[in-house]
């Protein structure tokens, strides 16, 4: 039988929001964030790097090969490519190639779905998204899956890809404006999906009821948040605590500067089972493996027809 590839639109077919988050929480209560797979491992190249990130369970083994070359949106390509390969994991035969790309575009912005679920106010209905590619909208979506969104803020710092971004969204149906910084005063949710190294917002402008979500980075020196941020938080919820505290900058740097107690970390499987908190909840993830592994065996079983709470409908 020939390998199928599970193109961008074709996953999009096969896994809907909805059924991305409910496979990462079925992962996740699976216990797969302690045991799906090493962590990832970066090879430098001349134009930049590759990341490999394996994961498996008691049914799959996947791996994503990711390229990363800063210079190419000069080119006019993507900064970040990917393939993923989707293993059977009694016989290591190879069931599936997927979209690594559409593959992280779908399943960071749903993980992040799900810890807004447990962090953010029922009632929340203002978003700013700081960033203006794949991550900025497919988060705008995913938030959408989980809270009843009035308003969306973008901040972007190219004004052309932050406009492109707006009649994107507004061609979607969301009601999408322009934002700054400043207007992280008055958001119920707050997600930093860019590449900056250096904090987005000044953290004292956030409302007190704020949900802060950041994915942008998995650098130890590179940051979206700021101290004050960590400073002010109610709680702080990372993937897995030793992850975060290898890779995750925000963290490492507040830690650091002594805002923040690594043994505060909550993990967001552990999130579910916490009384509701009124204050400040900061989500930072960097991405893990069997993230990946999660939604690309959903979508090969929906492709394949096998069962699956995942399908969209």
């Amino acid at each position: 039988m020939e390998l199928p590839f599970l193109d961008a639109g074709t996953l999009r077919s096969l896994v809907s929001w909805r059924g991305a988050i409910a496979a990462l929480e079925t992962a996740l209560a699976q216990g797969a964030h302690l045991a799906g797979g090493p962590p990832r491992f970066a090879v430098a190249q001349a134009h930049g790097e590759l990341l490999l990130m394996p994961a498996h369970n008691a049914g799959q083994v996947g791996v994503k090969l990711t390229s990363v070359a800063p210079g190419n949106p000069t080119l006019g390509l993507p900064r970040i490519q990917a393939v993923y390969v989707l293993f059977d994991a009694a016989t290591l035969t190879p069931r599936a190639l997927v979209d690594g790309t559409a593959l992280t575009t779908l399943r960071t912005p749903a993980l992040s779905a799900l810890a807004v679920r447990g962090l953010a106010r029922q009632d929340a209905a203002t978003l700013l998204v700081f960033g203006s590619g794949p991550q900025a909208w497919g988060h705008v979506h995913a938030v959408a899956a989980v809270r009843s969104l009035a308003t969306v803020r973008v901040a972007g710092r190219d004004p052309s890809r932050q406009a492109a971004l707006i009649d994107r969204l507004r061609s979607e149906g969301v009601d999408a404006v322009a934002g700054t910084a400043a207007d992280v005063a008055s958001a119920d949710i707050v997600v930093c999906a860019t590449t900056a190294r250096q904090p987005l917002f000044d953290g004292r402008l956030l409302a007190g009821h704020a949900c802060v979500v950041a994915v942008g980075s998995h650098e130890p020196a590179a940051r979206e948040l700021d101290d004050a941020v960590f400073e002010r938080a109610g709680r702080v919820v990372v993937e897995e605590r030793g992850t975060a505290l290898r890779e995750a900058g925000d963290i490492v740097q507040s830690i650091a500067a002594g805002v923040l107690d690594a043994e505060d970390l909550i993990d967001l499987a552990d999130l579910p089972g916490l009384p509701p908190d009124p204050g400040i909840g900061v989500f930072k993830s960097v991405g893990m493996g069997w993230q990946d592994l999660a939604v690309a065996e959903a979508a090969h079983a929906a492709w394949s027809g096998t069962p699956d709470a995942t399908r969209p409908g």
